[in-house]
């Protein structure tokens, strides 16, 4: 019989985690929805996914990040778009565009998370907070991005300035997708009306920021 090589049993048992990560995080949005966030424990969470809760709790040290499990995706995503802007585009320009790539893929990053998802983080007091707190943590990676963007320094009045503004119109045509979504509107329905909404929101930033950052 064949020994497998060091690669492959690496690979099997990332793999394997992953694919444990998934399950645990599937069972506990299920029982958040069906629940609500406060009241469905850790032991329920294992008991659903059939691990030990300490497994719960090495894969999700935070009982948020069982609900909330693409933080660090959304934090770093006006960052990451400012630091892959095209040669000759602004730092408002590439934020634009990214912003229309994922309305148009109906990014969960962006809000399009479900109704039932919606009301789950709506209804929890906890998720709320967590929220607002990554938005926060998503206007300071942007700062950093676009310090290094124009020479500044992150503590600049000019960059703490533009990233506020910048930040503020994602935070507004979020929350804008969220109630859309609480309301009952079809993702398509949401995506076409957030389309024309971003245009409106965006060209207001045009005469003060178009070409700050350009690359």
């Amino acid at each position: 019989m064949a020994i497998p090589a060091p690669a492959a049993t690496a690979g099997l048992r990332e793999t394997k985690k992953q694919e444990t990560r998934q399950l645990i995080s599937d069972h506990a949005t299920r029982l958040f929805i069906a629940q609500g966030f406060e009241q469905t424990t850790i032991a329920e969470i294992a008991a659903a996914a059939r691990v030990a809760k300490k497994t719960v709790t090495n894969y999700f040290p935070r009982k948020e990040d069982l609900a909330l499990d693409h933080q660090e995706q959304f934090a770093a995503s006006l960052a990451a778009a400012v630091t892959a802007r095209r040669q000759g585009e602004s730092a408002l320009a590439a934020l634009r565009r990214a912003f229309a790539d994922a309305v148009a893929a109906q990014d969960p990053v962006a809000g399009f998370s479900g109704q039932q998802f919606a009301r789950m983080i709506a209804d929890s007091p906890t998720l709320s907070t967590c929220l607002r707190g990554l938005h926060d943590q998503r206007e300071q990676q942007l700062a950093r991005a676009l310090a290094e963007a124009t020479g500044a320094h992150p503590d600049d009045i000019t960059v703490q300035t533009a990233a506020g503004l910048l930040s503020t119109i994602h935070r507004v045509l979020f929350h804008r997708i969220q109630t859309l979504t609480l309301a009952g509107r079809p993702n398509d329905q949401i995506a076409h009306t957030i389309a024309a909404e971003a245009t409106e929101a965006f060209d207001l930033l045009e005469p003060a920021l178009s070409g700050y950052g350009t690359a």
